[in-house]
């Protein structure tokens, strides 16, 4: 059951309490509540007023966030909305998130039906925020499945809702038509939706999966609300072509909305298109509640938003020229109204509550704080065991989650509180003492009505975060990024260009080939059922094209081969003492391991779950282990750590976690320590934070076994470090560490599993885990509000960066600086002093002493300082969710991998995030400092580590994987080509047995390929080929059959027949057959064949029933040849029955 509304039996008897019952059916009141208390009392509200619906305006968002998370556990998720603000600030080139606005567009539209939400909660700048024209009145679509649609209609409705047609739909305010088959993602739902129509009626409709774009549940019908909050309407487009005369200095902005187009940031505009003043009071009904938290905080919130926007306003009409009659910059309309006129047309009741009284006449509601638990615990157990045996109370300890619940009960019963636990039944209101499975920020106690709320943060003094997962984009394909004109390897004749598909009849065979082009003027037409034989170029820089069928490439790869022979030697050496050394099986399945797992305070992403599943099976096995946990920054890397490090301390082995800074030594011994807080697991932290004779105790009480867990920088490779018995080393941003130090590593490596973490893996790691022979873990999926971070590459420019740290001081954020020098840091962070008065900034770097570094970097967390001016000691695994922009002032002297970490330092708190990568004015890149920034500025998308590690192989070429000598094999033979021939060399030293050749060739004089009316993109027709190409079971090509089934509609007959040479594909490979053409027309020859006497006999006995005019078979060529009455479409699957009768499958 839902944890939300498991309390919900509890607000309503707050009617007993004589202060609101004086209030209650009041038009104005003011109240004084306790913070923590207002969830309750605002709950209580809606349980017992008339007044519908209660609208609740918070100073902040973060405030938002908390009060409706509070409010879902006292009324249930269905009964509280939120109604967000805009994340992008006035005057910005970039729209808000699709998401927000669509559920803006949804509580808008259930508000004027009369079914919105009984609570809508809204921080102040939602409410300051003007609305578009036809707000009141919000267009939305509904599809039904057994309606009627008509799919051109249905695509100018959507284009007119703001959505944009792609050819495959990934991301929300999309839509795609193939055929029949739409697919759209709206603005308001989890998942995208696939609508089939036959002719004009919705035959099938279902949600599908972002990732591998397959149908995952079926659904009835589906509401589809704007993807866009201001769209041109007539009204604005004519709006528009006045301002063109009016307000010539925009002239390129109105021209583009008077022309009805959509483009990012045209939201900035709305003040100068929108005549009236609309805000969202003023569309609240006579019987509705607005609620005002803290009144002043919300007027002093009001005042700071619209200054800056003036501010802001100010600076732009200069840069821009506008200027009004004598010639100065004149006033923009603003997007934000006063505080005053925010409520001035509001016909609702307005009441206002402050945490405390503003004076003695005041009403308030009674309640009392709880003991705080840090220092001394023992001064709330006694107010606990009072509260638990006292007639007729009722004492509820509210638990994060059902482990927890279990965990709190024990721990309480332990000291004489006795407490009964409710997991997933709801509570009545009973009195005595409680401990439920209900994720509360905050509690109270409320002596008037016997109640006394505990939550968890009480006790922990740790926030809890709210996430669901949602998927992202599947993992890696072998040719979603390949384009005309990149390059490829040839399995046989090397490196090529690769100029594109098309589709030819060549002797009788009409199908797609892929042409490429090899050096000279040689050009192959490669059959697109034999796309497996290629594979896209990445190495060094632009290679050399080779020569079709010459002698260069075969020598080219017997170098690499000699060459990769050492590796693989030395790499198996490892392999086998690794698997030849007996491990430690530690059981994954225990008690503790699954209490830890529920007090995780976010909701896991498939990704991890997978990975911490991955990882505690290979700790399970007898063999040590060896896996990359190869996930982008913010993706939950540390979680798996931490449950791979507690399922070894469980086991009483001890665990070592070796990061590259002190500051992450730092953060990791927190989060460790807080998320072990309640099992008996002992943390220390070995840095340079602690004294000579701390660190000497550390080390002595590791070796004696005292210490579970011990976190620390690389001084835990020193030699005096011992392990009393060591059974997990974890080395967290292994990419920081160089080769010397993984030296120092492989001394714990024979008989201890050991977990690396990283988000940029470099080549020779992420070369290690491509090539089998360490495990390799994938962490694709964002957490479920993570946005791309918005990045921004050019020359530095001092307004850029004023104006960058005054927005982010807008939206109640703060900015990471990066200055990498020492030297002159401190005048840098004057120069931004002068720049941002307002703005309260601090230092921080690596040469500070240890005392300071840490205050400073506590006082940030804290948010005593707005801007950090710091060195790249940041870069490392920091996790600060309330920056969310970066400025770095020389990104051209960073390499690829740390820019990436660097800014994946921000926008980890769902809001979203700005890069500002800054190269000095009037220098000259190098070419790769060109190239990184390039990469960098392209690689937005979230997840891209991966591909940012694979891109920055090409740019400095890999390296030796173990030693730290560069080498050209890479360059000379491809990247992919290389892992494959290392894992043969590997495999062949193993005395494994090498896999077959998948090379068959099935070529038939018939039309088998996939038309560019059912398959649209060329990628996914080359996506398509290759998993065709490489199948070797007939499931797979039921599989494949399914999918094109589901995505592109039904299956044409070329493709049809293209599915048959499949299952004859796979047949060949049961068979071990390697060829099958037709020669003289009619004459299908197979080979290589070797059948037995009794097969021999079947096959003539074959001939005679069959459908064939006669045949033979070679048992010396081990050929055999079938005459066909005619090479037809039905070949291949008379070939198949044939094959299957002549040897049945077991």
């Amino acid at each position: 059951m839902n944890p939300n509304g498991l309390l919900s039996s509890l607000p309503g008897q707050i009617s007993d309490d004589s202060v609101l019952s004086q209030l209650l059916g009041r038009k104005t009141a003011e109240v004084a509540v306790a913070e923590a208390a207002q969830a309750f009392f605002v709950a209580g509200i809606v349980e017992t007023s008339d007044q519908a619906p209660v609208l609740v305006v918070t100073p902040t968002a973060n405030d938002a966030e908390m009060l409706s998370n509070d409010l879902k556990v006292w009324l249930g998720a269905d009964r509280v909305g939120v109604f967000p603000a805009w994340e992008t600030l006035p005057f910005e080139r970039v729209s808000p998130g699709i998401e927000t606005m669509g559920h803006r567009l949804d509580l808008l539209h259930r508000l004027k039906e009369g079914h919105s939400p009984e609570v809508v909660v809204a921080p102040i700048r939602a409410l300051l925020q003007r609305l578009t024209p036809d707000a009141p009145d919000i267009a939305f679509l509904e599809v039904h499945r057994g309606g009627t649609a008509d799919l051109s209609t249905l695509s100018g409705s959507l284009v007119a809702l703001g959505y944009r047609r792609e050819f495959q739909v990934e991301h929300r305010g999309e839509f795609a038509v193939r055929g029949g088959i739409m697919d759209i993602f709206p603005s308001t739902t989890d998942a995208p939706v696939r609508v089939d129509l036959w002719g004009d009626e919705v035959e099938r409709l279902t949600e599908f999966s972002v990732a591998d774009q397959r149908s995952t549940a079926e659904i009835n019908s589906v509401t589809i609300f704007p993807a866009r909050e201001m769209r041109p309407t007539p009204t604005l487009r004519s709006r528009a072509k006045e301002l063109i005369a009016s307000e010539p200095w925009g002239r390129d902005h109105w021209e583009r909305i008077a022309n009805g187009e959509l483009f990012d940031g045209m939201e900035s505009w709305l003040p100068w298109l929108a005549r009236e003043e609309l805000v969202l009071a003023d569309l609240l009904n006579p019987e509705a509640l607005v609620l005002l938290i803290e009144p002043k905080r919300l007027k002093d919130r009001s005042s700071d938003l619209i200054a800056e926007e003036t501010d802001l306003a100010r600076t732009l009409a200069e840069t821009w020229q506008a200027a009004d009659y004598d010639g100065n910059p004149r006033s923009f309309p603003a997007l934000h109204v006063s505080f005053e006129r925010m409520l001035k047309n509001c016909v609702a009741g307005v009441w206002t509550i402050d945490s405390t009284p503003t004076g003695p006449t005041q009403p308030r509601f009674e309640t009392s704080p709880w003991e705080t638990a840090s220092g001394n615990p023992q001064r709330l157990l006694d107010q606990l065991r009072e509260l638990s045996t006292t007639t007729g109370q009722r004492l509820i300890v509210a638990a994060d989650g059902a482990g927890s619940a279990q965990r709190m009960a024990k721990t309480l019963r332990s000291e004489g509180i006795d407490l009964r636990v409710h997991t997933t039944t709801s509570y009545d209101g009973e009195a005595g003492g409680h401990v439920i499975a209900s994720p509360l920020e905050r509690g109270f106690i409320a002596p008037t009505l016997a109640l006394a709320v505990l939550t968890e943060r009480d006790i922990t003094g740790r926030r809890r975060t709210h996430r669901t997962p949602r998927p992202r984009s599947g993992s890696q394909r072998t040719f979603e990024d390949l384009q005309p004109d990149d390059h490829v390897v040839h399995h046989h004749h090397g490196v090529a260009r690769y100029r594109g598909m098309e589709h030819r009849i060549l002797m009788g065979s009409e199908r797609d080939y892929l042409v490429l082009d090899f050096r000279g003027t040689d050009k192959l037409y490669l059959p697109s059922d034999q796309i497996e034989l290629i594979r896209p170029y990445t190495g060094g820089e632009t290679p050399t094209l080779s020569r079709m069928g010459g002698t260069d490439f075969a020598k080219q790869k017997a170098r690499v081969r000699n060459a990769v022979s050492e590796i693989a030697q030395e790499l198996v050496v490892l392999y086998q003492s690794r698997l030849n050394t007996p491990g430690y099986s530690f059981p994954s399945d225990t008690p503790w391991v699954n209490e830890l797992s529920e007090s995780f305070p976010f909701q896991e992403t498939p990704d991890q779950l997978t990975a911490i599943q991955d990882v505690l099976t290979d700790m399970e096995s007898p063999h040590p282990m060896d896996r990359l946990i190869c996930g982008d920054v913010g993706f939950g890397k540390t979680e798996v750590a931490m449950r791979a490090a507690f399922s070894a301390a469980a086991n009483g082995k001890q665990a070592a976690v070796l990061v590259p800074t002190t500051l992450l030594a730092q953060q990791h011994h927190q989060t460790f320590t807080e998320r072990f807080a309640n099992h008996p697991v002992r943390v220390e932290a070995l840095s340079r934070f602690l004294t000579p004779a701390q660190q000497r105790r550390v080390i002595a009480e590791t070796a004696e076994g005292d210490v579970d867990v011990l976190i620390g920088t690389h001084r835990l490779l020193s030699q005096d470090v011992q392990f009393k018995d060591l059974g997990l080393l974890v080395v967290d941003e292994e990419q920081r560490f160089g080769v010397s130090h993984k030296e120092a590593i492989k001394k714990f490596k024979t008989d201890v599993d050991v977990l690396t973490l990283t988000a940029t893996p470099i080549p020779r790691t992420l070369e290690m885990s491509l090539t089998g022979i360490r495990d390799l873990s994938l962490l694709h999926t964002a957490p479920a509000e993570r946005l791309p971070i918005l990045t921004h590459v050019g020359e530095y420019d001092d307004r850029a960066v004023a104006e960058a740290i005054r927005r982010e001081l807008l939206r109640e954020g703060q900015v990471f600086f990066v200055h990498n020098r020492v030297e002159d840091i401190a005048e840098v962070a004057d120069e931004l002093r002068q720049m941002v008065p307002e703005a309260r900034i601090g230092v921080a770097h690596g040469q500070m002493d240890e005392g300071s570094l840490e205050q400073i970097v506590i006082d940030f967390w804290e948010r005593h300082y707005d801007v950090l001016v710091c060195t790249t000691i940041i870069e490392s695994g920091i996790d600060m969710p309330s920056v969310n922009t970066l400025v770095v002032d020389r990104a051209d002297m960073m390499g690829l991998g740390q820019l990436h970490q660097i800014r994946g330092r921000v926008g980890r708190s769902g809001q979203r995030a700005y890069a500002y990568l800054f190269y000095p004015p009037n220098r000259t890149l190098t070419e790769k400092a060109f190239e990184r920034l390039r990469t960098i500025g392209e690689a937005t998308q979230l997840g891209s580590g991966f591909r940012i590690a694979m891109r920055d192989l090409e740019i400095r070429g890999a390296g030796n994987l173990l030693g730290g000598a560069q080498s050209g094999h890479i360059a000379a033979v491809g990247y992919d080509l290389y892992c494959e021939m290392v894992t043969e060399a590997v495999a062949e030293l193993k005395g494994e047995p090498l896999g077959q050749s998948r090379e068959i060739n099935i070529d038939l004089p018939i039309q088998a390929y996939l038309p560019e009316d059912y398959v649209h993109l060329e990628e996914q027709r080359l996506e398509a080929y290759r998993r065709l190409a490489g199948v070797t079971e007939l499931v797979e090509v039921a599989d494949i059959e399914a999918e094109w089934v589901d995505r592109y509609g039904r299956v044409p007959e070329p493709a049809q027949t293209l599915l048959h040479i499949g299952l004859l594909r796979a047949e060949c490979a049961r068979l071990g057959v390697r060829d099958i053409s037709v020669a003289n027309r009619d004459r299908v020859r197979l080979s290589p064949i070797e059948l037995r006497h009794s097969e021999q006999v079947r096959f003539k006995r074959l001939l005679k029933d069959g459908p064939y005019k006669g045949g033979t078979y070679k048992e010396d060529l081990k050929e055999l040849t079938l005459h066909a009455n005619k090479a037809g479409q039905q070949l291949p699957g008379e070939v198949f029955a044939f094959l299957r009768e002549l040897r049945p499958a077991d």
